[in-house]
């Protein structure tokens, strides 16, 4: 990485802390100068080009080595519109395993989550792909549980098993995300993200909640919190190549 490269991602995480705990009046006042002397840029919004870009969560398969009962893998893709917006998709699969004395089964479920991107660092040329962003989504699954065998543990008048049939059941949640991606090599890029996940349908599945949806979190929980890490790849066409 270039010297130049280093001192814009040691800018890019500066820039990143003032905005958590609060910017002081000098980030305050270079952010004005700083929208002040990149207006051309807003009038030509297309000026950069084409970009999407592809990325895989390397946050995933280091938790599934630390967890027995759940797995789960995913994939990101962004697509720049214009105007520092960008078209989000995203999909992946998992599942897990329910082993208790008294309940046992199996899920598995592939989702997808749809949204967008608006980054808010300015562009400084229509080469600088770096970004800090806040976006939204709306996610879906469909989870296949299996049938579910059961024990009521009874002292007295002794134990009892029973099996519930298996079901699907469609799982709706929409997401609010923040975070940043630094350009690593001239289309390597590692990036963060926050999110946090809000479900919309729980009640319709309250009684037989999941312990663990891939791509939301617990089952049983109305709203989660989440961390990704992505190493994503760029592909650009529509300008000259740098």
């Amino acid at each position: 990485m270039s010297i130049q490269s280093i001192c814009r991602c040691i800018y890019i995480l500066a820039f990143s802390a003032a905005m958590v705990f609060g910017a002081s009046p000098v980030f305050a006042q270079a952010d004005t100068a700083t929208i002040d002397t990149t207006e051309h840029v807003v009038k030509k919004p297309d000026s950069a080009g084409h970009q999407l870009c592809l990325g895989f969560d390397i946050v995933s398969p280091v938790r599934n080595s630390f967890y027995t009962d759940r797995f789960s893998y995913e994939a990101e893709a962004d697509y720049y519109l214009h105007n520092e917006f960008y078209l989000a998709a995203e999909a992946g699969w998992g599942g897990s395993k329910v082993d208790y004395p008294d309940l046992k089964y199996t899920t598995t479920n592939t989702f997808f989550r749809a949204g967008f991107n608006k980054t808010i660092l300015t562009r400084e040329s229509k080469t600088d792909w770096d970004m800090m962003f806040f976006g939204l989504r709306v996610a879906y699954t469909q989870v296949d549980r299996s049938a579910a065998t059961f024990t009521i543990i009874d002292s007295m008048w002794g134990n009892t098993q029973g099996t519930r049939s298996g079901r699907n059941f469609g799982v709706v949640w929409a997401e609010l995300t923040g975070g940043m991606r630094v350009q690593l090599l001239r289309s390597l890029f590692a990036g963060w993200n926050l999110r946090g996940k809000f479900l919309m349908n729980g009640k319709s599945f309250k009684q037989d909640a999941p312990l663990y949806i891939a791509g939301f979190g617990k089952g049983d929980k109305s709203a989660v919190f989440d961390f990704n890490l992505y190493i994503s790849y760029a592909i650009r066409w529509g300008r000259k190549k740098f």
